[in-house]
């Protein structure tokens, strides 16, 4: 069939952008960082908008972690480490 392998290699290729971004930022609660500043942290760093940095900031206090974004890893690094730079904690998984 002719084609067929074009066909393939855009799968493949597809497929290996979804593993690419496949990872999230997860953000830790801590005891030592107050609400606003984590709110503040959130739109500043993630691009957030307050409501979703609120709703971020009361899943990591209340469920002790949350997934604040995802993406490709290599466009979370940064992110990661600005949050990092900032006391929270964070990493990326």
């Amino acid at each position: 069939m002719p084609g067929k392998g074009k066909i393939q290699e855009k799968e493949d290729v597809l497929f290996a952008e979804d593993l690419q971004n496949d990872h999230n930022i997860i953000l830790y609660n801590d005891e030592v960082n107050s609400f606003d500043f984590v709110i503040d942290s959130l739109i500043e760093v993630c691009r957030h908008d307050r409501l979703q940095a609120e709703q971020c900031t009361y899943l990591v206090h209340y469920k002790g972690k949350c997934a604040v974004k995802g993406g490709a890893f290599s466009k979370l690094r940064p992110l990661c480490d600005a949050l990092l730079d900032r006391g929270l904690t964070a990493n990326i998984e």
